[in-house]
């Protein structure tokens, strides 16, 4: 009995024991439930750019096993179960996710995108990073969630018409005002040529009214004393 029990033993702690090692090997380039991740430190922080070392890469673990928590609405999963490989110095890798209860088993590939893209936000503060500068190739950015305006569009609409309208309205009387105007300026001066052409006319002689004046006759009649 005693000998059963520690062949037991072994049993489970050579499972332990080999289990990362097995995990390990279900993360490969291009594998069916991997997921790449490019991440530009230099590009979104310039100067201030960090480095990115181990403490850096337990960060992003414990953020994807946060967002399987999240998705999942469970507590089980933890950084040992995201497991990461093919990492350059450019900062890329490639990730998988491996079932709490059995590390045999991959986590599908659609789960993770609805996971990663439910968190995103979250995931990219926890690095000071954008969808852009960290990115998960082959999952869509997070679109931005439409802005309502304050004003409802068919208030601004008619405001706009209102306005125009209005403005139509002040024009026409601003144009009737200025006709009328040079109207009457017209008729003014027209005016002023007239009796200025009638005082030059009793100047010469001559009346313009259709009155003879005598004064300026050659007839004897007329300018005998």
């Amino acid at each position: 009995m005693r000998c059963l029990r520690m062949l037991v033993r072994i049993l489970v702690l050579l499972y332990l024991a080999g289990a990362p090692a097995l995990a390990q090997t279900l993360c490969q380039p291009n594998a069916s439930n991997g997921y790449r991740v490019r991440i530009s430190i230099k590009t979104a922080l310039g100067n201030q750019a960090y480095e990115w070392n181990e403490n850096e890469m337990f960060l992003f673990r414990a953020t994807m096993a946060f967002a399987m928590r999240r998705y999942y609405k469970t507590e089980t999963y933890n950084v040992d179960n995201i497991i990461v490989c093919n990492q350059t110095r450019r900062v890329s890798f490639w990730f998988v996710v491996i079932s709490p209860e059995n590390p045999t088993m991959l986590i599908p590939k659609a789960d993770v995108e609805k996971a990663v893209s439910m968190s995103r936000h979250r995931i990219n503060n926890a690095f000071l990073l954008t969808d852009r500068t960290l990115e998960f190739l082959g999952i869509y950015p997070t679109l931005a969630e439409p802005v309502n305006p304050d004003t409802p569009p068919w208030l601004i609409v008619f405001g706009v018409v209102i306005g125009a309208v209005f403005a139509g309205i002040i024009a026409l009387l601003v144009s009737s005002l200025l006709q009328k105007r040079r109207k009457e300026k017209g008729m003014m001066e027209d005016g002023q040529d007239e009796e200025d052409r009638q005082m030059k006319g009793v100047e010469n002689g001559i009346n313009l009214d259709g009155i003879y004046n005598r004064g300026f006759t050659d007839d004897d009649r007329f300018t005998k004393l």
